[in-house]
Order: C-alpha cells, then sequence, then structure tokens
C-alpha cells in the first residue's frame, strides 16, 4: 500500500510558477508510475502529467506542454510538477496518483492523495 501526501499548492498570479510536491509512504514507491491530475469547480478531474517508475519517460496533457514539468526523486519517495507560466484556468484541486500501468486514464490509478488547491488569479 502506498500512502500519498500533496503540498506546494497555494494563490498565485498568471504568469507565475508553484511547485507542487508528492511524498510517498512505503518502499515501493519506486515500483509505482506516477501521475497528476487536477480538477477545476464543476469540472471533472483530468489527467494533467505521468512519469515512469524510473522516471525516464514522460507526458503531459496538451494544454499543459512546455510549461509543466513532472519529476521524481525515488531516493526521497517523491514526485513534483513544476508548474511555470500559470493561467487561470490552472486553478484546479491538483491529485498525485500512483498506477502499476503508465498512463493518463484516471481508471488506472490505484493509490490518490487528498488534493492541493491551486488558485491562478488574474
Amino acid at each position: 500500500q502506498v500512502q500519498l501526501v500533496e503540498s506546494g499548492g497555494g494563490l498565485v498570479q498568471a504568469g507565475g510558477s508553484l511547485r507542487l510536491s508528492c511524498a510517498a509512504s512505503g518502499r515501493t514507491f519506486n515500483k509505482y508510475h506516477m501521475g497528476w491530475f487536477r480538477q477545476a469547480p464543476g469540472k471533472e478531474r483530468e489527467f494533467v502529467a505521468a512519469i515512469t517508475s524510473s522516471g525516464r519517460s514522460t507526458r503531459y496533457t496538451d494544454s499543459v506542454k512546455g510549461r509543466f514539468t513532472i519529476s521524481r526523486d525515488n531516493a526521497k519517495n517523491t514526485v513534483y510538477l513544476q508548474m511555470n507560466s500559470l493561467k487561470p484556468e490552472d486553478t484546479a484541486v491538483y491529485y498525485c496518483a500512483g498506477s502499476t500501468w503508465y498512463s493518463g486514464t484516471e481508471s488506472s490509478y490505484d493509490y490518490w492523495g487528498q488534493g492541493t488547491q491551486v488558485t491562478v488569479s488574474s
């Protein structure tokens, strides 16, 4: 079992940056592919980015390509989401999740954090 705790959310002006962190418990973190998802008010949760267990491969939804970077440090059991050039439409609760599949599909993920709020003001 893996427990995930996100941090790093907050309020930022458009054009600014934030780095989200997701700390995982357990010894098997490096066996899991990790993803970030987000849910804006009144909308369904959507895929943002994913990274393989080794960290060698990443994938992003089109709306964040070139602005967001997912990375991980397996020695620290932590996955990150660096968010630059933030836009008001990035406002959402951001969740990290773990899966045995390298996937952009929410249903593929077995473990979820509680979420962290990101608010981008215009």
